[in-house]
């Protein structure tokens, strides 16, 4: 499969210096993967620019260079020039049509906000094959294609990969596809060109802010998937002040909307919520009728998700009796208040989650409390190399829990006790309310240790990730399966008693 420069760039705004009709086999963005015949586009990044390693995708077999000024090289004569004005946009847009639009042929969920979007994708999938549709799934847990998963290196991968998944999603059949849509990835144009069906928004809380600085900043950028650059059907949770902000932007735009959240005046909104450890019972209130749902998530947050996918649903054209079908089978997500499991934990409920921003421990800690007979235990630490002004609100946040242990979460390339630091300076003095264990597994098993039959212990920050980032080091480390090893090592002897 392959492209002209004429057919690649159809729709882009550029001056192409050379032969319009040289054809593009691929497209690449890092020189190191240029293939005989791409395009490769120079993208100014944050710290490195494109236009530095022309040279070498031209050593490569590059024949095609995207720019956004002429670039001068001994060994580019038989190399075609495409002149723009933003290589990222540029490189979205021909990434769309190199790929002929897929996802024009499926309808796509972009969802946005800063948590609850995985949860929400997941529960979008689920509602959508229980209606009988092919689906597939892009996000922080990986991306899906019917019952295929693999991973992925980012929540919303770069232009080119982007545009491919959705191609093979496309050859796949699929009718429906949930997307997370980062702020970076709409900030960085990653979803430039695609069209969407439904865009649906959650919440906004403090995260990113090395990226975007400031919350008006971070906001605009989410704020993107429902302006006029991606017209679409849209569900707005109106819980917070952004997302009333969004209610009256997406009004004037005479968008179809549906609000979603513990708000009455939203469109879906609950009337009566009962929690368990095992489930939860809610009555909303949908567009003027009452609902009945029970489904094997627990939390308030989890009641936030459902209807946001409830109301993606809805606009998917997908009936209420369907929906609430649905729900009472919805899947456990991956490191989303998941119970680890084991042959004995001492009455012990631990629950690991991906909460790393202050808004997402709060709710996940305010979940667990509802649920525990006795006392609530937190371990949760901040990664390194991001927004370091989180991490004493997040300490902070933590003494809502009984006892709190503080820990290390893919530090990066930052000292860990550093980041401890920063985080205990929200905490006070150590002593009866929190403890300090920079070894994430010798926290976890404090943690055991120091619970009581009852006691429900809440390990925060990694959720899904089975990995720990320290340095350039990428070593093998899952929440839930050293849990559930801690676990058997604390009440495993009881287990004995028993069987003998």
């Amino acid at each position: 499969m392959g492209k002209t420069c004429t057919e690649l760039f159809a729709g882009v705004n550029c001056t192409i210096i050379g032969n319009a009709d040289e054809e593009v086999g691929g497209i690449a963005y890092r020189s190191d993967r240029v293939q005989p015949g791409d395009a490769f586009f120079c993208i100014v990044g944050l710290t490195t620019d494109g236009h530095s390693f022309a040279q070498d995708a031209i050593n490569r077999g590059a024949k095609v260079l995207v720019v956004e000024r002429k670039v001068y090289l001994a060994d580019a004569t038989d190399v075609t020039e495409v002149v723009v004005t933003d290589t990222r946009k540029a490189m979205a847009a021909a990434a769309a049509n190199f790929y002929d639009h897929p996802s024009r042929d499926f309808s796509l969920v972009g969802i946005t906000g800063t948590n609850g979007k995985t949860t929400t994708t997941y529960l979008v999938e689920h509602i959508a094959r229980e209606a009988g549709k092919r689906t597939g799934v892009i996000g922080t847990v990986g991306v899906r294609i019917g019952d295929e998963q693999e991973k992925s290196a980012r929540t919303t991968p770069e232009s080119p990969d982007l545009q491919a998944t959705f191609a093979r999603m496309r050859d796949a059949r699929c009718d429906v596809v949930a997307m997370e849509v980062s702020s970076h990835a709409l900030d960085l144009e990653r979803t430039w060109g695609t069209q969407f069906a439904v865009t649906a928004f959650s919440n906004l809380t403090q995260d990113h802010l090395d990226y975007h600085h400031t919350f008006e900043a971070y906001f605009e950028a989410k704020a993107r998937l429902f302006s006029k650059d991606y017209p679409a059907r849209r569900v707005i949770c109106i819980d917070d002040k952004w997302g009333k902000e969004l209610l009256r932007r997406c009004s004037s735009a005479e968008d179809s909307i549906i609000t979603t959240g513990f708000d009455p005046a939203a469109q879906i909104h609950p009337v009566k919520v009962r929690y368990t450890p095992t489930l939860t019972e809610v009555e909303l209130e949908v567009r003027g009728s009452r609902v009945n749902l029970r489904y094997p998530l627990v939390g308030r947050f989890n009641v936030e998700n459902v209807m946001c996918a409830f109301g993606i649903a809805l606009q998917l054209g997908i009936s209420t009796d369907t929906i609430v079908d649905a729900l009472k089978d919805a899947p456990q997500i991956p490191g989303r208040l998941e119970r680890v499991s084991a042959p004995c934990d001492g009455g012990v409920a631990v629950f690991v989650d991906y909460a790393h921003t202050p808004d997402a421990l709060e709710k996940a800690l305010g979940s667990i409390k509802e649920l525990a007979r006795g006392r609530t235990i937190c371990v949760f630490g901040c990664g390194g190399d991001r927004d370091a002004s989180k991490r004493s609100i997040m300490g902070k946040v933590a003494l809502s829990a009984d006892f709190a242990v503080v820990t290390s979460d893919n530090p990066r390339h930052e000292d860990p006790l550093a980041i401890i630091d920063d985080i205990v300076a929200g905490m006070g003095p150590a002593g009866e309310r929190y403890a300090v264990e920079p070894d994430r597994r010798a926290a976890i098993a404090l943690a055991l240790a120091y619970a009581r039959p009852d006691d429900v212990v809440l390990i925060a920050g990694k959720g899904h990730e089975d990995y720990q980032l320290v340095g350039d080091e990428v070593l093998s480390f899952d929440d839930r399966v050293v849990a559930a090893e801690e676990l058997k090592r604390a009440f495993g002897g009881l287990l004995d008693e028993e069987a003998k």
